[in-house]
């Protein structure tokens, strides 16, 4: 396949591009500014698109946005939150649905952030949205893809849990408290985590893009999502160091803002891959002690 990727320097897509030449196919990055060899130039901020470069592609991976957790959510970094993602998948999905030869499948990045905080319920695709800020925009980045699903391309809404790696996300800002001891559970640790291996993440984008009974919300999480404490007792002793200190959801708020720590580093979510699972996949790393342990033996 001829796929092209957007957001292919970010931490997901830095794997994804060599996973997907590895695999055989063609991987060409969508880049702000001048395309070089391999690349196609866009600007969602202007809503710009090299419309011509994107003809005859077989499918395109989308994981553009600016990140979720990277600064606190301050009015302003809420609109941009929001709007990198909903105006970039608008202009790409439009892009899409007008071509003379459109692409056989967009696979678009998403999350969990849909379900909201939801406790101790089992949540999978046929569950409904849940409230706060997260799910608004989740909800909001998703429904952009309607373009291009309405002109036929088979559209895939991938709902990422925590991607688990020591190259980036979450754990890479664990890992160093830890390594000394001092890392715990967040918050009561009683709510659910729902994650995922980066390496499971990979391969869960692959094997949607060529699975043509796959479309809509696919949750890409771990089938055995675990509390808090269980996913710090995991990295505790991955790295054979004690796991036991919790940090309070004060204290949280205080370090990343009440309203980040309350709807992501807290909430609640026991998502389940329904869908992955009926289809067949097999998730290398569905067990977070072995999944844990395999990523930080590395």
């Amino acid at each position: 396949m001829d796929v092209i990727v957007s957001g292919s320097h970010g931490f997901i897509g830095s794997a994804l591009v060599p996973a997907l030449e590895a695999a055989g196919h063609r991987a060409r990055r969508l880049v702000r500014g001048t395309a070089g060899q391999g690349e196609v130039a866009w600007d969602p901020d202007a809503g710009t698109i090299d419309t011509a470069a994107l003809e005859g592609t077989d499918g395109v991976v989308h994981l553009g946005g600016v990140g979720i957790g990277d600064k606190r959510w301050t009015p302003e970094q809420k609109e941009r939150i929001r709007q990198s993602r909903v105006k970039g998948t608008t202009v790409l999905a439009t892009a899409l649905a007008g071509l003379s030869t459109r692409p056989r499948v967009l696979v678009s990045g998403s999350a969990v952030g849909y379900y909201g905080d939801r406790g101790d319920e089992v949540l999978t695709e046929a569950s409904s949205a849940g409230d706060g800020f997260l799910a608004d925009v989740v909800r909001a980045w998703e429904d952009a893809t309607g373009t291009a699903a309405d002109a036929g391309i088979r559209v895939v809404k991938l709902r990422a849990g925590v991607v688990q790696s020591p190259a980036g996300g979450a754990l890479k800002k664990q890992l160093p408290l830890f390594k000394l001891g001092v890392g715990g559970p967040l918050g009561t640790g009683r709510q659910w985590v729902s994650w995922i291996t980066l390496e499971d993440e990979i391969s869960a984008i692959l094997h949607v893009l060529g699975d043509d009974s796959l479309s809509g919300p696919v949750n890409a999480t771990s089938p055995e999502p675990v509390t808090s404490a269980v996913l710090a007792r995991a990295l505790g002793k991955a790295v054979h160091r004690p796991s036991f200190l919790p940090v309070p959801k004060a204290a949280l708020g205080l370090v990343v803002g009440r309203q980040m720590a309350y709807e992501m580093v807290t909430a609640s979510q026991r998502v389940i891959p329904a869908k992955l699972l009926e289809a067949g996949f097999t998730f290398r790393h569905p067990e977070v002690e072995a999944a844990m342990a395999a990523l930080l033996q590395r």
